[in-house]
Order: structure tokens, then C-alpha cells, then sequence
């Protein structure tokens, strides 16, 4: 399910338009249908706002003036650790900023 914050492929007439940013997901006063603010991830930034039902913000297909429209959520990529043994211990490649002294 598409939550706020997630990113977005966008598809227009089968074709990846743009990703954008998911701000906010906000119930409109009929039933089962939603006011979706997509922050679109192109230069310059912009942000748009869409009245769309709850299962065309989790991928099925829409139109919009006449042109098919489908929203993908894309899931992060997770890469494997490749050493886990140092995992604990004191030999860590993080440096804290905090801790840093100026």
C-alpha cells in the first residue's frame, strides 16, 4: 500500500513520466476517494495534487482527461551487508558529528 513519503513512478499512456515523492494522502468528503499531494521529483520541483480513488494510489489504472494514467510505488533497494561480523564491534567506519569537538 502507498503511504506519505513513499516515491512514485508515474505512467502516462504506458510510458514512465516522472517519480515523485508522496507529501500527503487526505480523505475527501466522498467516499473512498482521496486529495494525494505528489511532489514531482523533475527540475524545477513541483507539486501537484490529485483527487484520485484509494486503489488508483495502490497501481491500478486510470484515466485522466482521456489519457491512461497508473501510479508504482517503487521499494527501496537493500543491499547485504558484506561483512556482518564487524557489526558490533568498536572498529565501525561511523563517525558521530555530535561527538566531534571543534
Amino acid at each position: 500500500m502507498t503511504q506519505e513519503n513513499d516515491v512514485v513512478l508515474v505512467y502516462i499512456e504506458g510510458n514512465p513520466v516522472f517519480f515523485a515523492r508522496v507529501e500527503d494522502i487526505s480523505a475527501d468528503h466522498k467516499r473512498d476517494w482521496y486529495h494525494v499531494t505528489l511532489l514531482v521529483l523533475k527540475v524545477p520541483v513541483e507539486s501537484i495534487v490529485w483527487l484520485i480513488k484509494d486503489q488508483y494510489i495502490n497501481g491500478d489504472e486510470f484515466t485522466m482527461n482521456g489519457k491512461k494514467i497508473k501510479i508504482e510505488k517503487i521499494m527501496p533497494v537493500v543491499k547485504p551487508l558484506k561483512n556482518n561480523k564487524n557489526l558490533n564491534s568498536n572498529s565501525s567506519n561511523v563517525i558521530s558529528l555530535f561527538d566531534k569537538k571543534h
